[in-house]
Parts: C-alpha cells; sequence; structure tokens
C-alpha cells in the first residue's frame, strides 16, 4: 500500500509529466463534454447505472441532477483516454454493475438503477469502500475517481472549490 508521501510524490510527478506533454502538443483548450455528443465507450446500461450513482457521490457538489448528461459524456471521455486493457475493465464493472446478478447480490441494490433510492445506492458505495475484499474497493475507487474527474474537469464547478483554473500557456 502507498504511503501518503510516495502518493505526493507519484502525483506530483505524473501532473509535472502531463504538464510537459500538453505544453510540447500544444494542444487546444480542454472544452468539456456538454452530454450532446455520442458515447463513444459507454452504453444505455453503462449510462443507467453512472446516472444513479454520480449524484450520490457527489451530494452537495452543485447541480449535478441538471448535468448528469454532460458527467456520463465526461466518463466516457476519461474512459477512452485509459488503456484498452483498463477500458475493458472499466465496461466490466458497468456491466456487471447493470445485469441484474451484479445489482442485486453484489451490489445489494434491489430496485433497477433508474428507481434505486438515495439510500439505498449510498450503502452500496459504503459497503464496497469499506469492504474486506480488495476487488470491492478498487471498484468503489474506479467509480469514486471517474465521476469526480469528469465533474471537476468542468471550469463551472472551479470557483465552487477556489480553483482559478489553469494557467494560461503561451
Amino acid at each position: 500500500m502507498l504511503s501518503r508521501r510516495r502518493f505526493l510524490k507519484f502525483g506530483l510527478g505524473g501532473g509535472l509529466l502531463l504538464a510537459a506533454a500538453g505544453v510540447a502538443r500544444g494542444q487546444r483548450r480542454y472544452v468539456p463534454a456538454s452530454g450532446a455528443e455520442p458515447l463513444a465507450i459507454l452504453d444505455g446500461g453503462d449510462r443507467a447505472v453512472l446516472a444513479a450513482i454520480a449524484p450520490v457521490l457527489l451530494e452537495g457538489a452543485g447541480d449535478v441532477a441538471g448535468n448528469l448528461e454532460a458527467i456520463v459524456g465526461s466518463v466516457d471521455r476519461a474512459v477512452i483516454g485509459l488503456p484498452p486493457h483498463l477500458q475493458a475493465e472499466v465496461k466490466q464493472l458497468f456491466a456487471l454493475l447493470g445485469s441484474w446478478p451484479g445489482r442485486r447480490l453484489l451490489a445489494g441494490v434491489c430496485a433497477p438503477w433508474g428507481e434505486a433510492g438515495r439510500a439505498e445506492i449510498a450503502a452500496f458505495l459504503e459497503r464496497w469502500r469499506f469492504s474486506r475484499w480488495r476487488l470491492q474497493q478498487q471498484a468503489y475507487q474506479a467509480l469514486h475517481e471517474l465521476v469526480f474527474a469528469a465533474w471537476y474537469a468542468r471550469p463551472d464547478t472551479w470557483p465552487a472549490i477556489g480553483y482559478p483554473g489553469p494557467p494560461e500557456v503561451r
């Protein structure tokens, strides 16, 4: 398990590497997903799982309900950027959660995702977050990181956390 210091070092090193790659490549300015774009990796079942989980994970973070399609689009963009083997694992996780046995037996959510209550989804997320099984903890972390990355990649969420935005590179 990583220590906090080592985690911060990896995070800082990765951030610097990404910044250098962005400058070297001369990327255009980031435009967040609007939700109107077609999904490249995720499908309708994945969308239902995300639409149910995202508001629970992001509770208190702002107008999540009004931006669900944009969050799903941003998660899709994030998954596109992953290596193929990780894309396949994310798809497997969403397929598992989208199936009746996965939703009911592994997640413990009785109702279909679109009808599941907030408390039931929150309980599922907490069970996986603090599970004794490492695989469930990793699945929770993947969901958490994808949803939070999708939310906080949106420039309209930055003022709420005091982030002025990325520096202008000239």
